[in-house]
Parts: C-alpha cells; sequence; structure tokens
C-alpha cells in the first residue's frame, strides 16, 4: 500500500470564476441519503478488514432511514428564530444550544427497535439493549457530551447508537424546516460567520464530496450530524480557509486496482491537506467512483487518517460513529435545562 500525491489543480479564484452565480450554497439532506449509505457500507464491506463493523454501521443506516419515513411532527424554528439566527449569522438550527425536542429520543427508541432483531446474537446486542433502558436524563447528558465533543464520562460504545439518533432527528428537522418555508419568504439556511462549519446546525463537517450532476465539478461539505452539505471552492483549506500550501494524498494498491484499505476506486478517496495549518479533510471524487458516499467511504478509509495522523496531521473532520477517547475534549457541556 503506498501514499500517493495528486498534482495541483486550478486556483480557488478560477474555480470561483468558473462557478459562477448560480451554485446553491446549501443542499439539504435528500430523503435517501440513509439508504443510499447502506448500500455504500456493504458495497465496501466486501473483503475490507473492517467487514464486521462497516455491517454494523451499514444496520444502524438502515434503520434510520426506516424510522426516517415515519418521524412524527417536530417542533420547528418560527420565522423569527430564523431570521434572529441571520442576524447574528449563526446556523438556524445549531446542535449545541437549539432546544431538542423530546421526540428525539421517541426516534432514538425507534431505531433501537429496528436494530435489536438484526443484531441479536452480536456483540452489538448487550449495547443496545443497555442503551435501551436509559432514562430521558441520561440519554440527554449523552447527547450533549456528543454534540459538545466531550469524551469524558461518554459511552464510546454506545455512542454511534446515541449519534444515529441525532442524525436521524437534526436530518428530519433540516428537511422539515426546508419544506415549512412559504413561497414568499427567504430561504432558512444560508451563509453563515464560519465556513467551516455546517450552517444548519452548526456541526463539523464528515469530508466533503466532488459533485456529478446538476453540481458538477464542485465541491461540498457534508455534514457529520445532520447531512447537509455546503459549497467551499476547491483547493481551499476547510479548517483556516487558506488557499496556499493545499495539496493531496491517498492510498492506492501497488497494482492500482480497488485499494483493499478503502474498498473505493483508485483515486476516488483523497485527504486534502493544508501545510501552513496542519490539517486536513478528507474528499470524496464522485467523477472516480460515482458510488461514493462521504460517511461511509471515511469510514472505510480510516487506514488514510493513521497514516496522517502519523505524519503529524490533524483531521478537520468528525465522524460521530468512530469516536476514540483520547481525541482533546471541549469545554464541559452546560446544564440545558428542561427543553
Amino acid at each position: 500500500m503506498a501514499v500517493t500525491q495528486a498534482a495541483r489543480l486550478l486556483s480557488p479564484e478560477e474555480i470561483a470564476v468558473q462557478a459562477g452565480q448560480q451554485v446553491p450554497y446549501v443542499l439539504p439532506p435528500q430523503p435517501q441519503v440513509f439508504a443510499e449509505r447502506e448500500t455504500r457500507l456493504r458495497q465496501l464491506a466486501a473483503g475490507h478488514a473492517m467487514r464486521d463493523f462497516l455491517l454494523f454501521a451499514a444496520e444502524l443506516a438502515r434503520a434510520q432511514h426506516a424510522v426516517l419515513q415515519a418521524t412524527p411532527a417536530l417542533a420547528l424554528p418560527d420565522a423569527e428564530a430564523i431570521d434572529a439566527a441571520a442576524r447574528a449569522g449563526l446556523p438556524t438550527l445549531r446542535a449545541t444550544t437549539w432546544p431538542r425536542d423530546p421526540a428525539w429520543q421517541g426516534l432514538l427508541h425507534n431505531l433501537l427497535d429496528h436494530l435489536a432483531p438484526r443484531l441479536a446474537g452480536s456483540p452489538a446486542a448487550a449495547t443496545v439493549a443497555a442503551l435501551r433502558t436509559l432514562d430521558a436524563a441520561a440519554l440527554d447528558r449523552q447527547a450533549d457530551r456528543l454534540l459538545h465533543g466531550v469524551t469524558a464520562g461518554l459511552d464510546l460504545a454506545a455512542a454511534p447508537l446515541v449519534a444515529a439518533g441525532l442524525q436521524l432527528y437534526f436530518t428530519r428537522l433540516v428537511q422539515a424546516t426546508e419544506a415549512a418555508r412559504g413561497a414568499d419568504r427567504l430561504p432558512p439556511f444560508g451563509r453563515t460567520d464560519d465556513d467551516t462549519r455546517c450552517p444548519c446546525c452548526g456541526s463539523l463537517p464528515t469530508a466533503s464530496i466532488s459533485r456529478l450532476g446538476p453540481h458538477e465539478g464542485h465541491r461540498y461539505l457534508h455534514c457529520a450530524l445532520c447531512s447537509s452539505q455546503w459549497h467551499m471552492v476547491r483547493i481551499k483549506c476547510s479548517h483556516c480557509l487558506g488557499t496556499k500550501g493545499i495539496s493531496f494524498q491517498g492510498l492506492q494498491a501497488l497494482d492500482d486496482r480497488p485499494a483493499p484499505a478503502t474498498g473505493a476506486k483508485p483515486g476516488a478517496v483523497q485527504a486534502e491537506l493544508c501545510e501552513p495549518c496542519g490539517h486536513y479533510l478528507k474528499i470524496v471524487h464522485m467523477a472516480k467512483d460515482n458510488d461514493v458516499e462521504p460517511m461511509a467511504d471515511d469510514l472505510a478509509s480510516l487506514t488514510l487518517d493513521l497514516l496522517l495522523a502519523d505524519a503529524g496531521h490533524q483531521r478537520h473532520g468528525l465522524n460521530l460513529w468512530l469516536l476514540f477517547a483520547d481525541e482533546p475534549d471541549a469545554p464541559p457541556p452546560p446544564d440545558r435545562g428542561p427543553p
């Protein structure tokens, strides 16, 4: 297995000129987002060293899709809240401060109910059963730790399940907020003061995607929480927003076949490295592999993260299904009080 370095591409200024003014800034999550993730995870699992984990993640995505189809009505932001967020330059549904609807826990319980029979006899079955018995306050504490990036006190075994419930809730919340917009109102989601985080919920991206179709050639960052995507020109650091010292690295098998460490086709998954700030974010290229899905391909390319970490690079992105106890903690989350 070798690490390859790609040639530099067009400058951000050149790309911006080509993009014009017709590229939408925000792409809300699509109804099939979890189903497409499941399909990609099962595709990547075949022959992969992380096969068991990728198949577990596929079951999570399958349950998310099933629950999303029957999500109850949720409390949505009103026009005043949307306007206030826009004036402050903040995401409309900022995950760390948004008063979560208690319905999020119902979504999590439904997800666990879908998972339980599918995971019977597996190591994850006990974790699912234990999480099902937690009371509402304990679940909210776990959720707050996840959303604030605090691993102290976080149940790392249950974290992917809690994260899956939160992803369900915020994905549906973004979809419903977008759908509720009247024809005479401005979009509820737009640019904020922090281009490095999701303009819908304020979370970090998992990876970015170079798209095909109506937005061909453009790069969108993919939110780790709500699966929204937001536009950022290529060859621009997603952490410091710098445009100098950018390079690309990826894994490639020596015989040029799909790399066993990623499962993707050659060149489909790369890391965009920023030399000045030392951070990177993975980018997946639909032109190289039309089936790429940011979260699935990020999980399957963990080897690339390990090699980059050994070289001293820091990851800007976040995958809520793969957390480590030695990650630096953010300040403890404040007491939210009643929702």
